[in-house]
């Protein structure tokens, strides 16, 4: 296993917000090979504690390997984070100080040819971050209707080419399979040819990603979870990479943050009228210059940070 699993984005960023008490137990939702839970790590005492969460199998077992030296500080769980609430409950833990999603995909994962998350190698179509799971990619291209791959490449990629590469995606697997990832790029190329190809299988095949591994139902679901189980001062923190992932971490931030009424609504004598959290990022927070040179994956990267003020 290379020593090097994934690069984390934006870390200094990220310990401008966290840790904020050093003996407080934390979660990094999205462990990948444990860069920003070392980088967390480091700043608790010896008191603190941080549980990573990570559907990934091969995930986990090299974020051990990186983190070893904090011990029992660190719990690990073969999870999703969609399902924090009740994954912390049953070891014991039911409030947290702080929270960490670094969402998309891992340097590693794009890497190893045999996921089938590349456009750029040949492999079977896959694409599962969770490898036991049993939906992958070539079900979704086999499989799904033609209806409903226009709506996932246009929903998920915004690719304007959706339905004319959903028509022929449709009429090749009447007449055989298409089973590698190289086999998708040739439908896609004969649709879009050569000047656009780039681009729309970029969006293509991160579209198909998404459904495959429910990444915005899935992130959605997280977001409520965390900003509930946070203590007061508790923050959330979450780094994004397209405008999919973006648009639904700052429209949940701003409806928590709210104060006023919605129009034709009234809260009942004991409802709170307090907003949950307050916003700390006006703005996203992007890489600076240096690193984006030194890891252009993190170009496209934007933080976001929430601070949970009612009990």
């Amino acid at each position: 296993m290379e020593p090097e699993y994934h690069t984390p984005v934006l870390v200094e960023e990220v310990l401008r917000y966290l840790p904020t008490v050093p003996d407080g137990i934390y979660v990094d939702g999205t462990l990948g090979g444990g860069g920003h839970a070392e980088a967390i790590l480091m700043r608790l005492s010896p008191g603190g504690r941080l549980i990573g969460f990570d559907q990934d199998r091969e995930a986990i077992a090299s974020a051990r390997l990186r983190l070893g030296q904090f011990g029992d500080q660190v719990t690990y769980l073969h999870e999703n984070v969609s399902h924090i609430e009740t994954a912390l409950h049953t070891i014991g833990v039911d409030r947290i100080s702080g929270a960490l999603l670094d969402l998309g995909i891992s340097s590693h994962q794009i890497d190893e040819k045999q996921r089938g998350f590349s456009f750029q190698t040949e492999s079977r179509l896959d694409m599962r971050m969770n490898r036991e799971q049993l939906l992958d990619a070539w079900k979704v291209v086999n499989n799904y209707t033609e209806q409903h791959l226009a709506e996932i490449l246009w929903n998920y990629g915004e690719e304007k080419h959706s339905r004319r590469i959903a028509r022929e995606i449709n009429i090749v697997r009447s007449q055989r399979a298409i089973n590698t990832t190289q086999d998708l790029v040739e439908v896609i190329r004969s649709v879009v040819g050569e000047k656009f190809l780039q681009k729309s299988l970029a969006r293509v095949f991160q579209a198909i990603r998404i459904e495959v591994n429910n990444e915005l139902g899935n992130l959605a679901q997280a977001l409520d979870q965390i900003l509930n189980i946070l203590y007061p001062g508790g923050r959330l923190v979450v780094i994004s990479y397209h405008s999919l992932e973006d648009r639904i971490v700052k429209n949940r931030f701003r409806e928590e943050s709210k104060t006023s009424i919605p129009s034709g609504n009234k809260f009942s004598a004991d409802q709170p009228k307090h907003p949950k959290v307050a916003i700390l990022t006006k703005k996203p927070v992007g890489p600076q210059l240096d690193e984006c040179k030194n890891n252009p994956r993190a170009r496209s990267a934007k933080l976001r940070v929430a601070e949970r003020v009612y009990p």
